[in-house]
């Protein structure tokens, strides 16, 4: 059962009307699971988060799509992970607002997918149309299962996990720092 704590301040519009949300869920072979969330009614700001019950070593998860039915294998993204589809070079990356989610692959592609698809609407640029166009054309071939594509998942927290056997899993490697 979900704790709900409505009326807060927001903190953009300052309004009094942020509905805060935690609720708890255990997710088969990842474990106890805590899922926060906040919304304004106001202005519309929102703001989500997954962090697992225990702790857990930063993890680079990888999983290749194969076939149609991977569409379906659940994915857990904490607010703090990077997701890297290194075949079609595109790569979303933590930031203030970057929010955590429980989905599926499905969720993760079509969340790339919107933002290929406002690019194409949205560019001037011929070029950037047709790089666009390009790589809705494979995306589509992966969610029919006639490409084989991977997905990368880099987790500093190591609270996002990919939940299906074929899933790699290895210890992420700190970041050598620039001199």
């Amino acid at each position: 059962m979900a704790d709900t704590i409505e009326n807060e301040t927001c903190p953009f519009c300052m309004n009094k009307t942020l509905t805060l949300t935690e609720d708890e869920m255990d997710i088969p072979f990842f474990g106890k699971t805590f899922i926060f969330s906040m919304h304004c009614k106001n202005c519309q700001f929102q703001k989500a988060d997954v962090e697992a019950a225990e702790l857990k070593d930063p993890c680079k998860i990888t999983f290749t799509i194969e076939k149609e039915e991977d569409m379906n294998v659940r994915v857990v993204k904490s607010s703090e992970a990077t997701v890297k589809i290194p075949g079609l070079k595109l790569s979303v990356t933590p930031g203030p607002a970057s929010d955590g989610y429980i989905s599926n692959i499905e969720g993760v592609i079509t969340r790339f997918e919107k933002v290929i698809e406002d690019e194409r609407d949205n560019s001037e640029e011929e070029e950037t149309k047709k790089t666009a166009k390009n790589l809705l054309k494979k995306i589509r071939k992966v969610k029919w299962g006639e490409m084989p594509l991977k997905i990368i998942i880099e987790d500093p927290s190591g609270n996002s996990a990919i939940i299906s056997e074929r899933t790699v899993i290895e210890k992420l490697k700190a970041e050598k720092k620039k001199k």
